[in-house]
């Protein structure tokens, strides 16, 4: 969702930097976390002792922040009106509260099937949210396309078996590693057809 569908990095942002300041933690050891579930990072950066704690803060931060300058990535709004909304799902590491509210804040409609970290027993970069979404869509994880900005999303897309695309900025390209590159999602089409969908260059 973040980075692929919507920006929500100035909340986002704003929300970690001032965890970071609560709990004394250098910022810059953050760097290169990106795309991970919050348990996962915190995991890296505080005491066992301290993750619930941490965890608790920086969903009450991420939510508070949601809404805060959310904008709808290029091509998202045209991608998600041509596709079914019975073959499309949002995987993120955030928690469904979280998502919600960042939902909320951009105006997108929810699609049929949507997996958070809340779903799942293992996150990014491991396959199992991709999985988990492919068996709620009822679709054969090998005939799915992953769009990902991250690289432990489009590792947990690989690790599925699925195709995968690249978009967005937030990570030098040489980090993504995927089956196709995008800027965003206004420069790909998406042909819907009975047995399948197709995608390329617009």
């Amino acid at each position: 969702m973040d980075g692929t569908l919507i920006d929500s990095m100035p909340g986002a942002l704003r929300a970690w930097a001032d965890w970071a300041a609560e709990h004394h933690v250098d910022p810059a050891r953050m760097t290169g976390l990106g795309g991970l579930p919050a348990v996962r990072i915190i995991s890296e950066l505080l005491p066992a002792d301290q993750v619930d704690a941490g965890v608790r803060r920086i969903a009450e931060l991420e939510t508070a922040m949601a809404a805060a300058g959310i904008e709808l990535l290029p091509g998202t709004a045209e991608t998600l009106a041509t596709l079914p909304g019975d073959r499309v799902a949002i995987v993120t590491s955030c928690t469904r509260e979280l998502l919600a509210s960042r939902l909320a804040g951009s105006g997108l409609a929810a699609p049929a099937e949507i997996v958070t970290v809340d779903d799942v027993a293992r996150g990014k970069p491991h396959p199992d949210p991709f999985l988990l979404a492919a068996e709620r869509l009822g679709a054969d994880p090998r005939r799915c396309l992953v769009v990902e900005d991250a690289p432990a999303g489009l590792a947990a897309g690989r690790a599925a078996g699925c195709a995968t695309l690249a978009v967005g900025a937030t990570h030098p390209r040489h980090e993504l590693d995927a089956d196709g590159h995008a800027p965003d999602l206004s420069h790909v089409v998406f042909h819907v057809r009975p047995d399948g969908i197709s995608i390329g260059p617009r």
